[in-house]
């Protein structure tokens, strides 16, 4: 599926969507954005508490950059929930489209993520963790544009 833009997009006005930490997770990432296959992402709570930063609204749209920063993809919220970890379900898991298949194989590798030295780092706790009761922000997307596609 490839999706031009079919109006002129002031990609200056709209807010940066980053996935991941530049790098290979985020070049996965942005390849299953862009193939469709990725239409759903899950933060923590804290992350946006953390950087002072709001909740995504369902109608905003932001550019997705890739590891270089550079702008591959406008994709506009289409809903976002505030759910305890143990409550994200398969459907949300494969929405992903990380190739996960079972809620336990997806967890497995966010927490990879959330406990890696980046993550801890970025949120100023060298001992952050998450558990059931963890806060997680379910947010689901659509592709605007393949900006890769644009004249």
């Amino acid at each position: 599926m490839t999706i031009k833009p079919t109006v002129p997009v002031d990609l200056a006005s709209l807010p940066t969507a980053e996935f991941a930490f530049p790098g290979p997770l985020r070049a996965k990432l942005v390849a299953a954005i862009l193939d469709g296959s990725k239409t759903a992402t899950t933060s923590l709570l804290i992350e946006y508490e953390h950087e002072g930063e709001a909740l995504p609204e369902p109608g905003v749209r932001s550019v997705v950059v890739d590891s270089d920063h550079r702008p591959v993809a406008v994709i506009e919220v289409t809903s976002v929930h505030v759910v305890p970890l143990a409550d994200v379900d398969l459907a949300h898991a494969v929405d992903e489209g990380e190739g996960n298949t079972t809620v336990p194989e997806w967890r497995a590798s966010h927490e990879r993520f959330w406990h890696s030295q980046e993550m801890r780092s970025a949120l100023g706790d060298a001992t952050f963790t998450v558990n059931d009761t963890t806060p997680v922000v379910l947010e689901r997307f659509r592709l605007v544009a393949d900006l890769r596609l644009a004249d």
